[in-house]
């Protein structure tokens, strides 16, 4: 069962429930999370949930845990996200950023290895683009920020996301996808590694989130991997970064380099 729409009655968990279905949703975000876990902590035998309301289903986390196969320590990550004003998707998408904002305008971020809420000030931060540039963004409540923490330990993370014209829409081009992935730690021998990277797709989120959407299914269907037990998971928990990357790029996604990257 796949709630690609915002299921604010949960007749979709339930039904999933009722008949021990897998059941994947991407609407909820961070906000709106607590009727799905609560309702699969209630019935914790009864079919696994996959909650992967990340940006792009979870396909940014997986990126990223990709990138830090590198590092044995990861000390910092930020994750910068553009979306193109015209690649918000449709009604529905509109409606998650609308619903989203209006029931949180603070961010959440890991400072010193305490989840925090932003607001003011602290949450405001520019987005460079891939040319660039830069639009006025903000640190947002989202999943991938509370993911990537606890997957990798790392003491300060941070998620920040403007709306405005792509790098590709700024070339004549259709709106494209892109961000950045910036990760600070240690190598082997505790040797310090700075890594950033953008990920980018010329045809903008829409097959980034296709993408994460299609490979929670395969997992929660057994197509790839043992059998999902029933509780409540999240993408990294799931999913093998390498072979998320690899799926990715067969749809078009690639990763360059950006300043500062060593």
């Amino acid at each position: 069962m796949v709630a690609a729409l915002w299921d604010d009655r949960l007749h979709g968990l339930r039904f999933a429930q009722h008949r021990g279905l897998p059941y994947l949703s991407i609407s909820s975000g961070l906000v709106d999370i607590a009727p799905e876990v609560v309702a699969g902590a209630q019935r914790a035998n009864a079919a696994p949930i996959l909650v992967a309301g990340h940006y792009c289903a979870g396909a940014v986390v997986l990126a990223a845990l990709h990138s830090a196969r590198q590092f044995d320590r990861i000390d910092a990550i930020r994750i910068s996200a553009v979306l193109d004003e015209l690649d918000t998707g449709g009604p529905a998408g509109i409606a998650d950023l609308q619903r989203w904002s209006t029931a949180t305008s603070a961010g959440l971020v890991r400072r010193d290895g305490v989840f925090t809420w932003v607001t003011g000030p602290d949450a405001q931060a520019d987005v460079r683009r891939t040319d660039g540039t830069d639009l006025p963004g903000r640190s947002i409540a989202v999943l991938d920020v509370t993911s990537l923490a606890l997957a990798t330990d790392a003491p300060d993370v941070r998620f920040d996301f403007a709306v405005g014209e792509s790098a590709g829409r700024r070339r004549g081009e259709p709106a494209s996808f892109e961000v950045r992935i910036d990760l600070e730690g240690a190598g082997p021998g505790g040797a310090p590694i700075r890594r950033s990277r953008y990920l980018v797709h010329p045809a903008g989120q829409r097959p980034m989130t296709a993408t994460g959407i299609a490979l929670g299914v395969e997992r929660l269907l057994g197509l790839r991997g043992e059998a999902v037990a029933p509780g409540v998971h999240t993408p990294e928990t799931l999913l093998d970064p390498a072979y998320a990357v690899e799926r990715l790029a067969e749809t078009g996604a690639y990763f360059i380099g950006a300043p500062g990257d060593s």
